[in-house]
């Protein structure tokens, strides 16, 4: 195997480790809390210290596959009674599918009720399809795969609303949408019954480049912080801790060191962010590919890897 063909499997296997750690980080409860009180309306305003106490359990991260037939798990307990819950098979297992970034559920104030909330990572935004079409996937099957899970039979009314919220990186624009079902009246009014808070999506644009801390980009700032690949290790854990007042325990700082030593790990392997920028830029102004090869030393077939990103369809 040649030098370049190693350092190609090499970057991949980090990338791959890097993509978990970020999931993991983002999976902390601390953080949770604060991705929630600013995209659910129930928990807007709160202290995210205070919201961190409703997210129950453990999140699930990576295990549970969205496609039909594969979101539920059947077991049997000790004394023959089936049990359903969300899948948690190995991840060797049905090697391929698609699987949630991360899944949990979080109890409202009331105490009552639970929602189902998926959180989404993505380094761009997809070129290959709208991400909104891949996120009204994402929650219909969070509805149907609660059938004789959270809820059984035709007790509808049992169905939890469920969140997704999706993150991508490196955007043009810091920005931030909420698609949920509206209602509009065709004739007379009419007080139709259920719940029509039942499915929400949220999208959030982070720009590669940190905003100040103010409370209309906060989320923004932490979120960019946590997943830049520019910041050091020590500069996450200063804005982690001193403003946005979360403890910095052992497993956080961990995840965040390793995070940035798969960086530039990945970097000193793969094309550097310069690089593709460069790439991208002589594209824009229609040199050919080979024009393009001969003055960055990149083969054609890593021009076009690059050039799918030249392009991003806006949802």
């Amino acid at each position: 195997m040649n030098t370049e063909m190693k350092n190609s499997v090499s970057a991949a296997d980090d990338k791959a480790q890097y993509d978990d750690r970020a999931k993991r980080l983002l999976a902390q409860k601390s953080i949770l809390a604060h991705i929630l009180v600013k995209t659910v309306d129930e928990f807007k305003g709160m202290n995210p210290k205070d919201a961190v106490s409703y997210i129950e359990g453990e999140p699930y991260i990576s295990v549970v596959p969205t496609e039909p037939g594969l979101t539920n798990t059947d077991s049997t307990d000790a004394e023959g009674q089936k049990i359903v819950g969300l899948n948690t098979e190995n991840s060797e297992i049905n090697e391929g599918l698609i699987r949630f970034d991360i899944i949990f559920y979080v109890r409202m104030k009331n105490g009552l009720t639970q929602i189902i909330v998926n959180l989404e990572i993505q380094k761009s935004e997809p070129t290959k399809y709208n991400i909104l079409n891949r996120a009204l996937f994402y929650v219909s099957r969070m509805v149907s795969s609660q059938k004789e899970r959270d809820f059984v039979g035709m007790r509808y009314d049992d169905i939890k609303s469920v969140v997704s919220i999706w993150i991508c990186m490196d955007m043009d624009t810091n920005c931030m949408s909420h698609f949920h079902m509206t209602k509009d009246e065709m004739l007379e009014p009419y007080d139709w019954g259920g719940n029509i808070d039942m499915m929400s999506i949220v999208l959030i644009g982070i720009k590669n480049e940190l905003p100040e801390h103010d409370e209309k980009y906060e989320l923004h700032r932490l979120l960019g912080a946590l997943l830049s690949d520019e910041l050091t290790v020590n500069e996450k854990l200063d804005i982690i801790e001193k403003e946005y007042d979360i403890p910095v325990e052992d497993d956080l700082e961990r995840t965040v060191s390793l995070m940035c030593n798969l960086s530039e790990s990945i970097e000193e392997k793969g094309v550097t962010k310069a690089t593709e920028r460069i790439v991208i830029n002589m594209l824009d102004k229609n040199f050919t590919l080979e024009q393009v090869a001969l003055a960055t030393e990149l083969s054609v077939d890593e021009i076009k890897k690059i050039a799918e990103k030249r392009q991003p369809v806006m949802a």
